[in-house]
């Protein structure tokens, strides 16, 4: 078990969380912001809040864990993946770095896990932006996040999934590919047992009742991308505005869902502002 603490700088460790280890990416001091990432194949902490995190610098203690099931994460025994498991071990997370409020990021299914988490644990979730979120009532399985939970690993279903995740194909670049099939190929035995099919059912496990989200009193930002075929804008972020007490929706134009990776700038101005940090120029 790693000594918790928040890090001077960036550090890679595993914590015992509950008897289960979790692979965690922590950098800066500052206030601490939960970051979770979202459900393709190939997904880690690391991998996609590393970029971010660096970017903010030292102003926040930020803790971009591995979920269970991704990355250097397993599922515990006697466990199988799901909204409950990832809100609990979350939660369970932050207790055992000794964080007693902090923010709470989550991208697409991190999404979903940060307002349910904010659902659960009123007293510590101070704020929770909520990005290509997951976690609307009712919000169906779209195409693409079908096909992006069915993707094999290796470069074809990595070029095919980076391709649906983003608006500006440019960035479907074969260095990306390579970097997303060799990430895929070394989850792929844990991923395999996350959304088999029919894979609707995992999508309804990631939607939150209307009386869970009515009940959420943090503040909650929303950013989105107009060309989000993942989860559409249509479906899963402007139903969240009739059930969230305190929310606003930021929506980017020419942009997947990915915000981070296609709007950089814009997307840390973002949270940098909402966190109560300073914007880069």
């Amino acid at each position: 078990m790693s000594t918790p603490g928040p890090p001077a700088v960036t550090a890679l460790r595993t914590v015992d969380v509950g008897g289960s280890p979790v692979h965690v990416l922590q950098s800066g001091t500052g206030p601490a912001v939960l970051m979770l990432h979202g459900s393709g194949p190939g997904t880690t902490g690391s991998g996609a809040w590393a970029p971010t995190a660096q970017a903010l610098g030292t102003s926040f203690h930020l803790v971009a864990p591995d979920q269970a099931g991704f990355g250097r994460t397993p599922i515990p025994a006697g466990a199988r993946g799901g909204l409950r498991l990832w809100t609990e071990q979350a939660a369970a997370l932050m207790d055992t770095l000794g964080a007693e409020h902090y923010a709470v990021v989550g991208h697409s299914m991190g999404g979903a896990v940060a307002l349910a988490l904010a659902a659960a644990r009123p007293r510590q979730v101070t704020g929770v932006v909520a990005v290509a979120t997951m976690g609307a009532p009712g919000a169906p399985l779209s195409a693409d996040l079908d096909a992006i939970w069915a993707a094999p690993a290796g470069p074809p279903g990595a070029r095919d999934m980076l391709r649906r995740l983003v608006f500006d194909q440019a960035l479907v670049t074969e260095q990306a590919v390579a970097a997303r099939a060799t990430a895929m190929r070394a989850g792929a035995a844990a991923f395999a047992s996350l959304f088999p099919p029919p894979r609707a059912r995992w999508a309804d496990d990631l939607t939150l009742p209307a009386r869970t989200l009515a009940g959420i009193r943090a503040p909650v930002l929303l950013v989105h991308g107009a060309q989000d075929r993942v989860t559409p804008l249509q479906t899963a972020a402007l139903p969240l505005l009739d059930h969230l007490a305190d929310v606003r929706l930021h929506v980017l134009g020419r942009c997947g869902h990915v915000p981070a990776l296609e709007h950089p700038r814009d997307f840390r101005r973002l949270l940098s502002c909402c966190l109560g940090g300073h914007p880069d120029p």
